[in-house]
């Protein structure tokens, strides 16, 4: 009786997976006359056997087909809002593709660019839920990227999120993709935008520098009222354990498992942490990453770091494909304690850092794994660190400052001379 039904397996796949065509194959029998006991094995030729050996009920054949969607962005200066979509965006399909805007077409449509596309490339890869990354993509969906999608990539659907995304003449960037009935939204993520975290920046350095021509010329008369408004949103950040666990990757490390720890401040996630964690991830199996808290961050750093609170800065770490778990508020010390705790392997630490100085009576904060003999300086693949990406923000806002004042000061010539003409 056991070897009966499994004789009939195929039949009950084909129902299962292929209905249609085990329906018309059925059909066909039936009209030209075969008897139903051939599809139990019995007769001169057992269908059972010819169908079932060449794989026309094979289950990888009939699978359902995996969905792909595209969602793109600027990403500059990315942050947990950035990959919170992108996450959002994964959900909607089976594999996600990320198109990253050309430096060109950023410039046109909404100014110069804080990290180059080289850096923001490094960033978007370097997501957990992203799949595949297409450079210069158009800031519009034209028509002809759109079919290049669909065709080319084969797209099912583009996402974006339900903030609108107007181009300059006011029209909406993703009007046509609508129109195909192949757009998804997704909710933005609230507290955070690159705008935002602008604004923290270019306020505390109105708070450090004082009142001073500057500070004056950099915040083009900004009002203190503006950077009250910044700070307090920093503190309205309200961390969730459901957020978390969206982030995180749900897995401990194995019973043998070679756990590397590394920690650091992570303030501003850019391209050089990026690489400095890909690189301490191949050095074992599981990579823990230590968050130090803002009090420690600003212990050593000083004003106005962090920019990022720690809970944004834990979710932009735990965000990278090459991170398994974070510590967040992590000591300073890597303790005995610590070590056995998370069963650390190695700690490593890069050559670039910007807190590589002790507080005056402090200790070596690697002292222990070094008597250990299991700490190892890596060689950072990028110098770029926190600071410089804020001293470029700081400079692209002199520079758009000094963009307008030229443009009013032309204006304002245009406007004397031509009052001038016309007083003759």
């Amino acid at each position: 009786m056991a070897m009966e039904y499994e004789s009939n397996n195929w039949i009950w796949d084909g129902v299962y997976y292929c209905p249609r065509l085990f329906g018309g194959l059925m059909l066909t029998a039936a009209l030209l006359g075969l008897s139903t006991t051939y599809f139990g094995g019995i007769g001169l030729f057992p269908l059972s056997y010819v169908w079932s050996d060449s794989g026309i009920f094979h289950k990888k054949k009939c699978e359902k087909k995996r969905i792909r969607v595209y969602m793109d962005g600027c990403f500059d200066l990315m942050h947990y809002g950035h990959a919170n979509a992108l996450r959002q965006a994964k959900a909607l399909g089976d594999e996600l593709v990320v198109g990253v805007v050309s430096d060109e077409e950023i410039i046109a449509n909404k100014g110069p660019p804080v990290l180059p596309m080289e850096e923001r490339l490094a960033l978007v890869s370097g997501l957990k839920w992203v799949d595949q990354v297409i450079a210069n993509a158009p800031y519009a969906i034209t028509e002809q990227f759109m079919n290049s999608l669909f065709n080319e990539h084969k797209i099912d659907y583009i996402i974006h999120g339900d903030d609108p995304c107007l181009l300059p003449d006011g029209s909406d960037a993703y009007a046509l993709a609508k129109k195909a009935g192949r757009y998804k939204q997704i909710k933005r993520t609230e507290g955070v935008s690159s705008t935002d975290i602008v604004g923290r920046i270019l306020c505390s350095v109105k708070d450090t520098e004082g009142g001073g021509d500057h500070t004056s010329t950099l915040l083009n008369g900004d009002s203190g009222e503006r950077c009250h408004s910044q700070r307090a949103q920093i503190s309205q950040f309200l961390p969730t354990s459901q957020r978390i666990v969206q982030f995180s990757n749900g897995k401990g490390p194995g019973p043998n498992a070679r756990v590397v720890y590394i920690d650091g401040a992570f303030d501003l996630f850019h391209a050089g942490h990026v690489e400095i964690l890909k690189k301490a991830r191949q050095l074992g199996d599981f990579l823990l990453v230590g968050i130090h808290t803002d009090h420690i961050v600003r212990e050593h750093r000083g004003m106005p770091y962090p920019v990022m609170h720690v809970h944004e800065r834990s979710l932009s770490v735990l965000a990278c494909r090459y991170v398994d778990e974070v510590i967040i508020g992590a000591p300073w010390e890597v303790t005995k304690d610590m070590i056995t705790t998370f069963n650390i392997s190695i700690v490593v630490h890069g050559t670039v850092a910007e807190s590589n100085f002790l507080l005056p009576g402090e200790t070596d904060p690697y002292a222990f794994p070094k008597s250990m003999g299991i700490f190892r300086l890596l060689e950072s693949p990028k110098s770029l660190t926190t600071s410089s990406v804020s001293q470029r923000i700081v400079a692209n806002h002199e520079a758009y400052v000094k963009r307008n004042v030229k443009k009013a000061q032309s204006e304002m010539k245009y406007y004397e001379e031509k009052t001038y003409v016309a007083g003759e």
